[in-house]
């Protein structure tokens, strides 16, 4: 994952972290941040399309509002394997990057708040710093409220 993140533009290096971050709040507390600083990577399934939110531990995604943005009919959590399919990751470590194919983005701008951001690296024990501009720049993402 580190080479996907550099070939990105990424500039943060990927921190091991010493156990398992599948939630924001267990990474937080192993970084020293605030929940609001970490980066979620969320796929969720957007009538049948995946769809990346990364969003700040603080929020919660409103799937209402972001089919409203994408402009589809239905947003719903994926399933752990239309997540693996979408991104070649498992739930847990999906980093912004480093996908099979392009995964349309949406950058919680929440995440702007925070100097620093930290983000999974591809795997339930790997973060990277990053920044909010960084974040948008690297997956082609666009900025959004979304919750």
């Amino acid at each position: 994952m580190s080479e996907a993140l550099r070939e990105s533009g990424a500039t943060g290096e990927v921190v091991i972290l010493t156990e398992s971050a599948p939630t924001a709040a267990t990474a937080a507390a192993q970084l020293g941040c605030e929940v609001g600083a970490i980066a979620n990577s969320l796929i969720f399934d957007a009538d049948g399309e995946p769809l990346l939110v990364l969003t700040s531990g603080a929020h919660r995604v409103d799937t209402g509002l972001i089919a409203r943005l994408v402009g589809v009919s239905k947003v719903r959590r994926a399933t752990p394997e239309f997540v693996k399919a979408a991104t070649g990751q498992t739930i847990g470590g999906v980093a912004p990057v480093g996908h099979p194919a392009p995964v349309r983005t949406l950058v919680d701008t929440w995440l702007s708040k925070h100097s620093v951001v930290w983000a999974a690296a591809g795997h339930s024990h790997t973060v990277f710093p990053t920044t909010f501009d960084e974040l948008v720049r690297i997956t082609g993402g666009t900025p959004a409220e979304v919750e």
